[in-house]
């Protein structure tokens, strides 16, 4: 039996969610999996879906962190248990085993000042594990700049689902709402500085001179939506940007699958980093290409000038010829073919022969 210990699990939604639920998900065909997570509402529901079982626990971050590692170390006294595995080096920080541990990284969650309080605390974890799991080739050289020795550190990318069938009525839905608009653009993320919607919007203002009925369309919320809805609004850009959230997941896997483009040059914010971006290879899925920025761990989800482009999210210009460089001619749809094919070195059922090597 393996423990998965993590803060982050369904029914909430995002990227890191869909991680812990993809490996635990490919995990439980191999070994039996217990899963420690935080409670959320409505995972009653979720919970009694799944062929593994889920304990959750509530209450405040700080107790609850403490409450979750007693009920833990509780668990490996009393059980036989091969490992422990968690998303993040603070789900680990208080378990008290002999047992191995495997611990994800992910790029912002380790990236403090070499020498402070809170890197110390990540190297003593780290440090202390059988593995540390980077997402990409920048997060494991991060990790060693950050004091994690070498030889813990392995690059496993994370994995995908295959994708379902789109849905027809959002499908309908989004012909009618794009219409004659072309060339599509669009990101699904978090609103905030490091995913870079400000730059983008920026760029969509000298491309509309060329190409007046271009459209991008921003899914998410978060804190620099306001921000960038002004910007837009500043720049007379109504017509040409849509924001979407609290969508289906039919009606976004629509959208996606009906752009020409999936656009997150994402840039280093304080220390907050993309140490991957999954987000590009839920796109690829669809035959979209995409735009990444050097920045991060992008060029490990996208092959330059193969299945998209890597440019410097922190140069307008290099974003706005990026962009232009993908729509002239049309190139987004060879890029697109190439992504495609590409995607399936991700998918769960080759990306779980990675962690089966480690463990076995």
């Amino acid at each position: 039996m393996y423990l998965i210990v993590t803060r982050t699990f369904p029914p909430e939604l995002g990227g890191m969610q869909s991680l812990m639920w993809g490996l635990t998900k490919e995990m439980s065909k191999n070994f039996m999996i217990k899963v420690f997570a935080d409670y959320q509402e409505n995972h009653k529901e979720f919970d009694k879906n799944e062929n593994f079982s889920i304990e959750r626990v509530g209450g405040i971050k700080f107790l609850r962190k403490i409450r979750k590692a007693q009920l833990v170390n509780e668990f490996l006294k009393e059980n036989k248990v091969r490992g422990v595995i968690a998303d993040h080096w603070k789900s680990l920080e208080l378990i008290k085993t002999d047992k191995k541990k495997y611990c994800l990284i992910h790029g912002k969650e380790i990236n403090h000042p070499k020498g402070s309080s809170l890197n110390k605390r990540v190297v003593n974890v780290l440090n202390n594990v059988e593995k540390v799991i980077a997402n990409s080739e920048y997060t494991k050289n991060l990790a060693i700049n950050n004091g994690v020795h070498k030889d813990k550190l392995i690059v496993i990318n994370p994995g995908v689902n295959p994708v379902q069938e789109l849905n027809k009525k959002s499908l309908l839905k989004v012909e009618s709402l794009l219409k004659t608009k072309s060339p599509r653009l669009i990101t699904v993320s978090r609103f905030d500085k490091r995913k870079n919607h400000e730059k983008i919007v920026m760029a969509i203002r000298n491309l509309k001179q060329i190409y007046p009925n271009i459209v991008y369309i921003c899914i998410g919320y978060g804190d620099e939506e306001e921000n960038i809805k002004d910007l837009v609004k500043e720049l007379d850009l109504s017509s040409q940007v849509m924001f979407f959230k609290d969508i289906s997941s039919d009606l976004k896997n629509s959208l996606i699958a009906m752009s020409n483009i999936f656009v997150m040059p994402s840039i280093i914010h304080k220390t907050s980093v993309e140490g991957f971006g999954i987000a590009y290879v839920e796109a690829a899925q669809y035959g979209i290409p995409s735009l990444g920025g050097k920045d991060g761990g992008a060029s490990d989800a996208i092959s330059h000038d193969k299945t998209g482009l890597i440019c410097d999210g922190n140069n307008l210009d290099d974003i706005y010829s990026s962009l232009n460089s993908m729509i002239e001619n049309k190139k987004y749809h060879v890029l697109g073919k190439n992504a495609k094919e590409y995607v399936s070195k991700f998918q769960w059922n080759r990306v779980i022969d990675e962690y089966k090597k480690i463990l076995n």
